[in-house]
């Protein structure tokens, strides 16, 4: 087979010769069934560059501790997004900052966003292994300064490096993904990748909430820094070397690190933290404006930069524009699920804040299926996946509509979890087909550094659904009870009596149904005004939804040239595997 397509390439002008070294993009992670394919695959020229000191597949022994040794950081990452919410009171508390308690979640999440697109630009000139390394050094630093911190100020600065080693493992763990498993099982490992976010996600508030009482905030957040740095040292030590890209594998490390673009690295990272802020609690026009103006600075670094962070080639891709924005709304419409359906089980059906966190089971439990599905039954090939992406988009817009219809008291509670659950179902496939699509779409060797601004764009979308999903669901439910009771009161406004209660009820879900607090009358103006805000709610995200797939369409479904070439080599390769096996 190598000589046919060695053949092949000869008629096209190309190499007449093959590496018999592993490339660097030659799968590592291989199962019994795709072994003999990919032992085989054949990618472009431009690629294929000897790797340095890896000329075997991984044994299986180093395959598992790669595997293992990245889901327990993807859960350290996840589960710090979710987790805090169980323990930010009693933090609160103790460093006397229940006014500012909401940048616990804001300083994680803001510099996890930053660091995103520059772990991916990193990963193309030091190895993935060193920059996981890294990313879990700067995680275990961040939790080590988080248990410490005396003051207010010094727990912020451990959530931001706590954040930034996370943002790094975010992009990475993509990046291993793309770079040790063959194209053909490609699909099934970013299902596995997402299926141990989503748990993460959904088992931090619990873990969290169990550990607490027995271990205290501080012991909790400590003892992940040692967990985190023997995952990355058991990634960074069973990774094999691997051949950089382009000239840099002939570069020394002080040489690597004076060609970095620190003015455009610096921009971008000003640029994201003033989006992001803007965005944060109240919406600030001033940071978001300022924001647009480094933004401006950052674009004119990067037209005359040698070696850009994100080169404007990326920039100008209609694929890769229109796939970042599509995923930056998408991803806030379903983080309005994650951030509300639990306030719909308090102040609609008036159950446990237990109870209520447990809803978001079925929603990740149907992510995590759906990513692992479509990965291990459809996406087993590169290429376009244009139409699939179109229709479970579609499909997820759907699913929220319905959302807003059975998010009331009259619906029964069987129809509720089955919508969260097929909204999930449909997060994790469009997860999946999006990036699948998404490479297809850029030239190889550009991967990476896609990866990370689709990575920052999908962190972007917490603050956008908070913020702007947030407003949209405070100002009808804040109306929405005016107008009850008013009605209710039959006066000509409402007296300091009710707008005191009127901003418990925003501020409180758990106020509805809490004894002594509402009259019956009261307590159904309350139910009635969250339904309307809830319906008001979905409703606007599935709209948003309809542009999401307008935009994911304007994508398109052609690939660079240099990839069409590849994707025939591996159809061709895939069909003759097939003959031989059968």
């Amino acid at each position: 087979m190598a000589t046919d397509v060695e053949r092949r390439r000869r008629s096209d002008g190309s190499s007449t010769t093959t590496s018999a070294t592993a490339a660097e993009d030659t799968p590592l992670l291989r199962s019994g069934t795709s072994s003999s394919l990919t032992s085989r695959d054949v990618s472009p020229r431009r690629e294929r560059q000897p790797a340095e000191g890896s000329e075997e597949p991984l044994s299986r022994t180093r395959a598992t501790c790669i595997v293992l040794s990245m889901w327990a950081l993807i859960f350290l990452q996840a589960s710090n997004m979710s987790g805090i919410s169980t323990t930010q009171s009693i933090i609160a508390a103790d460093l006397d900052a229940y006014e500012s308690a909401m940048w616990f979640t804001s300083a994680y999440m803001i510099s996890m966003s930053s660091v995103a697109p520059l772990a991916g630009r990193l990963a193309m000139i030091f190895s993935p292994g060193t920059m996981v390394l890294f990313s879990s050094g700067f995680f275990s630093l961040g939790a080590l300064v988080t248990a410490l911190a005396p003051t207010f100020a010094v727990f912020i600065l451990g959530r931001v490096l706590t954040g930034a080693g996370a943002g790094g493992i975010m992009t990475l763990c993509m990046i291993l993904v793309i770079q040790l498993t063959s194209k053909r099982r490609r699909g099934l490992w970013i299902g596995l990748t997402n299926a141990g976010f989503t748990v993460g996600v959904s088992a931090g508030a619990v873990v969290f909430g169990a550990l607490l009482p027995v271990l205290g905030w501080r012991l909790l957040f400590g003892a992940q820094a040692p967990l985190a740095a023997v995952a990355g040292l058991g990634v960074c030590f069973s990774i094999p070397a691997m051949a950089a890209h382009g000239d840099v594998k002939h570069k020394t490390t002080l040489q690597k690190l004076a060609g970095l673009d620190y003015a455009g690295a610096v921009a971008l990272t000003v640029t994201i933290v003033l989006f992001l802020y803007g965005l944060s609690g109240t919406i600030q026009p001033l940071p978001i404006l300022v924001s647009l103006v480094s933004l401006a600075i950052f674009l004119a670094i990067e037209s005359v930069a040698r070696d850009p962070v994100i080169p404007l080639s990326i920039l100008k891709s209609r694929g890769v524009l229109f796939s970042c924005l599509s995923q930056l709304g998408f991803m806030a419409a379903r983080w309005t699920v994650l951030f509300y359906a639990p306030i719909f089980v308090l102040a609609v059906r008036g159950l446990s804040p237990a109870v209520a966190g447990a809803v978001l089971i079925p929603t990740n439990l149907g992510f995590g299926l759906g990513g692992l599905l479509v990965g291990a039954l459809h996406i087993r090939h590169a290429g376009s996946f244009w139409f699939p992406a179109l229709l479970s988009l579609s499909l997820f817009s759907v699913a929220l509509f319905a959302m807003a219809l059975v998010s009331n008291a009259a619906a029964s509670a069987g129809g509720y979890v089955a919508v969260v659950f097929v909204n999930g179902l449909c997060t994790g496939a469009a997860l999946n087909y999006t990036l699948a699509h998404l490479l297809h779409l850029s030239s190889p060797d550009m991967h990476f550094i896609v990866t990370g601004l689709l990575s920052t764009f999908r962190g972007f979308a917490g603050s956008f659904g908070t913020a702007i999903g947030g407003g949209v669901f405070t100002r009808t439910l804040r109306d929405a009870l005016v107008d009850g009771f008013g009605r209710l009161d039959r006066a000509g406004g409402l007296d300091a009596g009710r707008e005191k209660l009127i901003a418990v009820l925003v501020g409180s879900p758990a106020a509805v149904f809490q004894d002594g607090v509402l009259t019956v009358a009261e307590r159904e103006v309350a139910v009635l005004g969250y339904e309307r805000a809830l319906s008001a709610l979905y409703t606007a995200a599935a709209a948003v939804c309809v542009l999401v797939v307008v935009l994911q369409a304007g994508t398109g479904w052609t690939a660079p040239v240099s990839e069409k070439v590849d994707e025939e080599e591996f159809e061709e390769a895939l069909a003759e595997d097939r003959g031989m096996e059968a």
